[in-house]
């Protein structure tokens, strides 16, 4: 099952037994877990330097905040156990003014996986830290294979000078002897840019990056209405063909979505999902979540003495015995759009007009307080 797996890299004993411990809950649908997180994710900020057109940043009530190193301190105890920490969410999570040190932090505990999104503009700025700190895998967003289509799409945004940082970066890693980090694109796929999709696979080629991951845009906005790619199947599948023939041609890792009505999940709300037992999402406003596509905050993690007290709290019990069952699954859940878990087979995963794309979130005030326990 999608998302059970997490990307593979060699594990300590301590972290395999709590891996296969979490999936054996999962499986029994246990609502108190005896496992760690395999997966904790930190939003270490909700700042951006970009505007992309699918982002809608302004259509919510948008505070931003860093996260504070107290708190994803305060995870210290799981980090033992947890497979990955993925510092990953609604902003640019290379512009935290920590971030160096938290990397720094992050790799004194052996063998615990750090994964981080990027638009890609400061890759210069980061790029020490990536090698001396074992960054092991690293996602560029990039959604057109021309400036014109990427930089329309992603507003603060520069084909030229993103293409030209992931390639510094995969020439020092070859100039270093690395086998990390391991590098993909994320190329959002809609009307605009699918026809650019082969194109992508070229330039995944030329930059030297293993891999290619395509996502579907869900559109939540009358004004991305010509955006989606909602029952254009017939092009889709073209382009992902075409796509998926370079792809085997150069050997490159393609990952594609389902071609709407293909999938196996029927009507189901979504795919069964595993995050609950999986993964700990903490927004940078120190919301739980259920995951980033949620607008459903759970709680504040401050207002549990720990976050180990927090990972079997009622709320993530009620959330492992609800997000499975269509009629009791939160409203987010219910209206899934996640990339890997969301069923494609739906109208109402690409088109969400009157619905929530994203949280509310707090304002910066309310997040610089002490963490409790930390």
């Amino acid at each position: 099952m999608k998302t059970e797996i997490l990307f593979k890299t060699p594990l300590t004993q301590e972290q395999q037994a709590n891996s296969d411990l979490n999936l054996s809950e999962f499986h029994e649908g246990r609502p108190i877990l005896n496992s760690a997180p395999r997966r904790i994710v930190f939003e270490l900020t909700n700042r951006c330097n970009f505007n992309c057109i699918m982002c809608g940043r302004e259509a919510v009530n948008f505070k931003t905040n860093d996260l504070s190193f107290e708190m994803l301190k305060a995870c210290e105890p799981f980090f033992t156990k947890t497979e990955e920490i993925t510092l990953h969410g609604w902003g640019e999570g290379t512009l935290h003014p920590k971030l160096g040190a938290i990397l720094e932090y992050l790799n004194t505990f052996p063998k615990l996986r750090k994964y981080f999104v990027t638009n890609g503009s400061t890759l210069p700025k980061i790029m020490e830290h990536v090698f001396a700190h074992h960054v092991d895998l690293i996602a560029v967003s990039l959604d057109g294979a021309t400036p014109e289509t990427n930089n329309y799409i992603r507003k603060g945004g520069n084909f030229v000078r993103e293409v030209a940082n992931v390639k510094r970066l995969m020439a020092e890693k070859a100039a270093r002897g690395l086998d990390y980090p391991y590098v993909n694109f994320v190329f959002t796929a809609m009307a605009r840019n699918i026809h650019e999709l082969p194109a992508m696979v070229e330039l995944t080629r030329e930059t030297g990056v293993a891999e290619l991951k395509v996502v579907y845009l869900t559109i939540f906005e009358h004004a991305l209405a010509q955006e989606s790619i909602l029952d254009k199947q017939d092009i889709v599948r073209r382009y992902f063909r075409e796509a998926a023939d370079l792809a085997q041609k150069y050997g490159i890792k393609l990952k594609l979505p389902e071609i709407q009505g293909e999938g196996d999940a029927g009507e189901a709300r979504h795919k069964p999902c595993a995050f609950p037992w999986r993964d700990l999402y903490i927004g940078s406003d120190c919301f739980v979540r259920p995951c980033q596509s949620s607008a459903d905050k759970l709680f504040d993690i401050r207002s549990y003495a720990s976050p180990a007290e927090a990972w079997n709290s009622p709320e993530m019990q009620a959330m492992r015995q609800s997000v499975n069952s269509d009629g009791l699954m939160p409203a987010g859940c219910s209206n899934c759009y996640h990339s890997s878990c969301a069923n494609w087979n739906l109208a109402s995963s690409f088109v969400q007009l009157g619905k929530e794309f994203a949280p509310q979130w707090n304002p910066r005030e309310s997040v610089e307080k002490s963490v409790k326990g930390a």
